[in-house]
């Protein structure tokens, strides 16, 4: 879905987004920054694999509104942050469920795996359940990836399968 160009996908805000070989990266300069897809999805299962340094506030959010991306108005999906309130830590819904279990994540590959059916929204880490929730508040949207914070986060082998 991302292999080396942005096609079907649009770059917001202030980091910057370039391709490293295989790997997409973004890199925070200014202000936060999103790749969003141009087309709306409903149900459907994406899986990538992410590297987060340890200084970025990084998330990929889903089932957005409008590319005005915020945690209100899109389930954020949350890779990692420094954020002092760690409640909706690594593998949390923010602000709709906290992890069910931790996964470390920071400056190594892992992989995500998040399914979304109906009310139905399901998030795996290196293969370890992290979020389960039933929220029918977002039917359809875009999906965005995010980085925020300082330092970089990359994203490699992005598919999306819709349902």
């Amino acid at each position: 879905m991302l292999d080396e160009n942005f096609d079907g996908w649009e770059i917001f805000g202030g980091a910057i987004w370039e391709f490293d070989q295989n790997e997409l990266v973004g890199v925070v300069k200014d202000s936060a920054g999103f790749v969003i897809t141009k087309d709306k999805y409903t149900d459907f299962i994406l899986e990538l694999e992410f590297k987060p340094d340890i200084t970025i506030n990084s998330g990929i959010f889903i089932r957005c509104q409008n590319k005005k991306l915020s945690f209100t108005e899109c389930y954020e999906i949350n890779i990692w942050d420094l954020h002092t309130n760690q409640e909706f830590r690594t593998g949390a819904i923010v602000n709709k469920a906290v992890p069910l279990n931790y996964v470390e994540t920071t400056d190594k590959w892992n992989t995500y795996k998040i399914q979304i059916q109906g009310d139905h929204i399901q998030a795996w880490i290196n293969n370890v359940l992290t979020a389960d929730l039933k929220d029918k508040s977002l039917a359809e949207g875009y999906i965005a990836l995010q980085a925020m914070g300082t330092g970089e986060v990359r994203f490699r082998n992005v598919k999306l399968q819709s349902l």
